[in-house]
């Protein structure tokens, strides 16, 4: 599958779908920490407000690292933050629905995107050589 790097400067289309991935994950692990807390809240367990921070670190981290798509190691951290989510899962059993759908929708922004500069390329140089 081309387009999938795990580290390296990405095509300004593809660092913008993946900061949107990102930003959109971010909002819904911050949703899963709030999750998290009411679960330990309601069984009883003193580890709701270190879940709710722990799920609000990493929901922070998903907006950082939406900002550092420009960068090389942009991507790393948003795979990084791919496994997190899927971490995520031992405290929120759902957010393993989650970390799947995130997962796809990041893989995928990573090979459309490819294509897209890939095509996007090809045709400016058939523009620059008529």
């Amino acid at each position: 599958m081309k387009g999938i790097v795990l580290y390296g400067a990405l095509g300004k289309f593809t660092w913008r779908m993946l900061a949107t991935v990102l930003a959109g994950q971010g909002i819904v692990v911050f949703l899963g920490a709030l999750v998290a807390r009411g679960i330990a809240v309601a069984d009883g367990d003193d580890a709701g407000s270190t879940w709710l921070w722990v799920g609000t670190g990493l929901a922070v981290l998903c907006f950082v690292a939406a900002g550092m798509m420009r960068r090389p190691y942009g991507v790393t951290v948003g795979w990084l933050i791919q496994v997190a989510t899927f971490a995520a899962a031992f405290v929120v059993p759902a957010m393993l629905i989650v970390g799947f759908i995130f997962l796809l929708l990041w893989v995928g922004s990573l090979v459309v995107c490819h294509r897209v500069e890939q095509d996007q390329a090809r045709r400016q140089q058939e523009a620059a050589s008529t």
